[in-house]
């Protein structure tokens, strides 16, 4: 079954881990084999992350599965991945990881309703141990506070 649109990756311990601070959508510079591979559904971004490499953003560490049918035109599981992001837009995401602290991660991976591979990145800050606990309480909260008014309206 061969994915047209929407999501094929998402970074799910990503809103975990890390502050989001700004999203961005970007394209991406894929061969055959890899755009084949990724409307299969094989493709994982939950180590990756985004780079700066001559003077361009790439995508570092994607994993994106070998596509089996493809014979002699192969493409490396985890290399680097060229970004696609107007000049502007990718000075504002280089001055943020200019500054300490600040990465940037791609939180989804989909294709768009015209059939093309883009990326959704997220400008963020890790979070420390003490946020990630504040961030579960609030969530068990909120769930516990769903319970209780789904019983009260019975």
């Amino acid at each position: 079954m061969f994915i047209t649109t929407g999501s094929v990756s998402k970074n799910r311990k990503a809103r975990f881990n890390y502050t989001i601070i700004e999203t961005v959508e970007a394209g991406l510079v894929l061969t055959g084999s890899e755009v084949k591979s990724l409307r299969l559904g094989h493709a994982n971004i939950s180590e990756s992350y985004a780079a700066e490499e001559k003077g361009a953003l790439y995508l570092m560490n994607a994993h994106i599965t070998t596509y089996k049918e493809s014979s002699h035109f192969k493409h490396e599981e985890n290399g680097p991945r060229k970004l696609l992001l107007h000049k502007k837009e990718m000075n504002k995401l280089l001055g943020y990881v200019a500054r300490k602290g600040y990465t940037l991660i791609p939180l989804d991976l989909y294709f768009n309703e015209r059939g093309i591979a883009k990326v959704c990145l997220g400008v963020a800050i890790g979070k420390t141990h003490a946020d990630k606990r504040e961030t579960q309480k609030k969530r068990e909260w909120d769930r516990e506070k769903q319970r209780i008014m789904t019983y009260k309206n019975k």
